[in-house]
This record gives C-alpha cells, structure tokens and sequence, in this order.
C-alpha cells in the first residue's frame, strides 16, 4: 500500500535534488514491475527521509556521498554528485567529503570514489576535463 502524500512529496524532493529530467526518465522507462520499486522508492527515501526537517538536503547529500563510499556503490555515487551540486554542495566540500571516506574506508574505495566524482563533476561542468 502507497502513501498518495509521501509519494508527492518525495517525487518533488527527488526532481529538486537529482534533476526532473533525470527522475522522470527513470519514471517514464518503468514498467508495473519496476514501479513498485519506484513507489517504495520515492515515499520511504525522498518522501520520508529527504522531506524531514531535521538536516536540509546538503547535509543529507554530504552524508549520502559518504555512505555510498563505504557501501563501494560508485554508480550511485556518481549519481548523487550530480544531486550534491544541485543542493549547494561545491567541489571544495565533495572532495573533503571523499577524503574523510577514504580514511575510514580505505585506499581502494576511496579512489573508486574520486574517480566516479571526477567523472560526473566533468559531466557537470563543474570541473574541466584535464588536457591529455
């Protein structure tokens, strides 16, 4: 069973965080199956937990890069760089961010995690693509 309210709200804090045109291809490209996930998705992370008042969404966003270091899920990561610029985070603070993971993570996650950065920062513009 959905929340109709939570579902709402989540879907307007993930358009906010990562980009309509991101969330709603993810939408638009899923089938009944897929939606499921989805629903869950968008009313538990983005409805419930990106939507309370206790840490606005840079903080949450910070927080997010860091977990995903430690989980070694850098196809997300990359996603939520994406996300970290649109909440006000500046490279400055992910690359702190990334560093502080990669003492408590390790060598190995933490370069996969610069890496993964590196590469959405530069699909962002938010960093030039280094001359080769």
């Amino acid at each position: 069973m959905t929340d109709p309210d939570m579902f709402a709200r989540g879907l307007e804090m993930r358009r906010q965080v990562l980009g309509a045109e991101y969330v709603d291809a993810n939408l638009n490209g899923t089938d009944e199956f897929m939606m499921t996930f989805q629903k869950l998705l968008t009313e538990w992370a983005w409805g419930y937990s990106w939507s309370r008042p206790g840490l606005d969404p840079k903080t949450r966003s910070l927080i997010n890069l860091a977990m995903l270091t430690a989980l070694g899920k850098y196809e997300e990561l990359s996603i939520y760089v994406k996300g970290a610029l649109n909440t006000g985070v500046t490279v400055q603070e992910i690359s702190e961010v990334l560093l502080h993971a990669t003492v408590y993570c390790g060598t190995p996650a933490g370069r996969q995690a610069f890496r993964a950065a590196h590469k959405a920062l530069i699909e962002e513009g938010a960093l030039e693509k280094p001359a080769e």
